[in-house]
């Protein structure tokens, strides 16, 4: 009863107020009350298949407990297919809201009109308190996340072209979302998505979720990745790469971060081994692979998230969800207080699902389409002196010229250009032309903007009022209330035919006006309150067995120990100059020369 009647009054604080406009203390305490509210209702199960009797077995022994799987199974050992590749996307919203609309009404209005009349990129706005990193930061962690698989070749998606459009192949053709292999659903029901990668933190994106991936980029000595004489990730391995799928979209800030992480993999392994010169090559690999993760997964939540929202509220929040409301400092010297997650944060608490089985979701890969992140140009620079050394556009920065791109500039002068920086802000009329002509490493060719919108559309997922209706938030009643600048509000109207309800949800999401301090919007941000949490709180590798036992006490130390700032400097001591006062490294850093 106690809790029914605090998630009502800070609904109605939430609703009456905003949790953004509360004293920080209470907006926190409106945040975990929203959050409450939302793991009650804004989860809904789409079915596991039965677990084979192999994998039940597996579950029962202590070798496969005590490490991250490559195909992510095995994490709920109750329930060992929950979250492995191959398993459905769940849903934030009930189930009966998610068919999609009928084909002629799913096209309409026309993607490709609304990518080239609200999206088209007039001039860049930038970001002015983050840097390129922060950009190429999330797509490296959505790599970890999510991927719907190859797209189905058959019967594609046609889009009709205004007279005016100079786009080469008329109509537009976008390939359909892999269906559900899995799914025997009765013809009454809506349809399923599975993922192509592990739905669990895991660091799948350096490790591969596949056997041949992942022995490729072992050394297979000391428990390490393969690196080569120049720094970077062996030649060989690009073979492996599927330049149709995922791969496709790999470019220098994904080849940074995977360089750097590699370097740290191996760095926590030369700890490991100091302290454990016994363990085989196998042991200090996967203990490596589950500190680098944890690390990861740190850094994204008490770094990158306040860097992009950076309300004081919201600071604090995410704060403690690594660390509680004790805080770091006396965190450490009491450790973790009680199985819950408020005093001391979520790393080592109780494991808990919320009743519904774990798995990310359709709705939340929706309000991840954060595209407008990207500049369209790059200036590559010293770190040392901080010559002009390349101007490049985004295309000669992709995955065809990744090598030839760093090899002359080398590493850490990349990372210092990006540092340096700005993104783009995440807002209508800021989407990178080069994304809506963009040409992919197979030869095809895609308007990535109208792509997006069509594929929210196509999941199921609601129109933006129907979306925040959905999430207890109030509609736009007026074109007038989608945003606070009047033309931009007036040119929805007109692309949309004045129908308030057939918005998109993207389009509402980049026009909304944002809370103070805030990359993205409100709507987005209650996705992000139920999910970013049920990340940690679902995987026993942050909560039940967060522990010295299962990491090590030197592998605790390094995570806690470790910023993105000390990371960087580990592996590329001559960005120091640029990092000397810069409290988060996905802000700005300082200029050199």
């Amino acid at each position: 009863m106690l809790s029914q009647a605090f998630m009502a009054l800070t609904d109605r604080l939430d609703r009456r107020f905003g949790w953004d406009r509360l004293p920080p203390p209470l907006g926190v305490l409106t945040l975990i009350g929203v959050r409450n509210r939302l793991r009650q209702r804004n989860l809904t199960d789409t079915g596991l298949p039965a677990a084979s009797a192999d994998l039940i077995e597996k579950a029962g022994d202590p070798a496969y407990r005590s490490r991250r799987s490559l195909d992510g199974t095995l994490n709920d050992p109750r329930s060992p297919l929950m979250g492995g590749v191959g398993t459905r996307f769940g849903r934030n919203v009930p189930l009966a809201e998610t068919f999609p609309d009928p084909p002629a009404g799913l096209l309409e209005p026309n993607p490709r009109t609304i990518s080239r009349e609200l999206m088209t990129r007039e001039r860049f706005t930038p970001a002015t308190t983050l840097n390129v990193l922060a950009a190429a930061w999330i797509q490296f962690e959505v790599h970890d996340w999510f991927s719907h698989g190859r797209n189905e070749e058959r019967n594609p998606w046609q889009l009709a072209l205004a007279e005016d459009d100079d786009w080469p192949d008329r109509p537009m053709t976008i390939p359909r979302t892999r269906r559900d292999p899995t799914s025997d659903r009765d013809p009454g029901t809506p349809e399923t998505f599975v993922t192509a990668d592990s739905h669990w933190w895991d660091g799948s994106q350096i490790y591969g979720s596949e056997e041949r991936f992942a022995s490729a980029v072992r050394a297979r000595e000391d428990g390490k990745l393969r690196i080569g004489s120049d720094g970077l990730p062996p030649r060989d391995l690009e073979r492996l790469v599927d330049l149709g799928g995922v791969g496709g979209n790999f470019w220098v800030g994904l080849a940074l971060l995977h360089t750097l992480f590699t370097l740290e993999h191996n760095s926590i392994c030369d700890r490991l081994r100091r302290e454990h010169p016994g363990w085989s090559d196998d042991r200090l690999y996967d203990k490596a692979r589950l500190i680098n993760a944890a690390l990861m997964a740190r850094i994204h939540t008490t770094e990158w998230t306040p860097a992009i929202i950076a309300h004081p509220t919201t600071r604090y929040a995410m704060r403690a969800t690594w660390s509680g409301i004790v805080g770091e400092r006396l965190g450490r010297r009491l450790g973790h207080l009680g199985p819950g997650d408020v005093v001391s944060g979520i790393p080592g608490s109780r494991t808990d699902h919320h009743g519904v089985p774990y798995s990310l979701t359709e709705e939340f890969v929706a309000v991840y389409r954060m595209h407008p992140l990207l500049p369209d140009e790059f200036s590559l620079r010293s770190v040392t002196g901080g010559e002009l050394l390349e101007e490049r556009t985004f295309p000669e920065l992709g995955a065809l010229h990744v090598r030839e791109r760093l090899e002359r500039v080398g590493v850490a002068n990349s990372l210092y250009s990006f540092g340096i920086a700005h993104p783009g802000t995440i807002s209508l009329h800021n989407y990178p032309r080069f994304l809506q002509h963009l040409e992919r490493p197979d030869g095809t060719r895609l308007d990535l903007a109208a792509t997006d919108i069509l594929r929210i559309r196509e999941r199921g997922v609601p129109r933006y009022n129907e979306f925040r209706r959905l999430f207890r938030l109030r509609p736009a009643q007026s074109f007038a209330e989608l945003t606070d600048d009047p033309q931009e509000a007036e040119r929805i109207r007109r692309a949309y035919g004045g129908e308030i309800e057939r918005v998109d949800l993207m389009v509402g999401l980049y026009a909304e006006p944002k809370p103070r301090g805030f990359g993205f919007s409100d709507t987005a941000f209650r996705v992000f309150i139920l999910m970013a949490s049920r990340r940690l709180k679902s995987d026993r590798f942050f909560t039940r067995d967060y522990t010295p036992r299962m990491y090590t006490r030197a592998g605790l130390d390094w995570i806690n120990d470790s910023t993105m700032g000390s990371v960087l400097l580990r592996h590329y001591p001559s960005l120091a100059p640029a990092l000397r006062g810069v409290k988060n490294a996905f802000a700005p850093w300082a200029r050199v020369g």
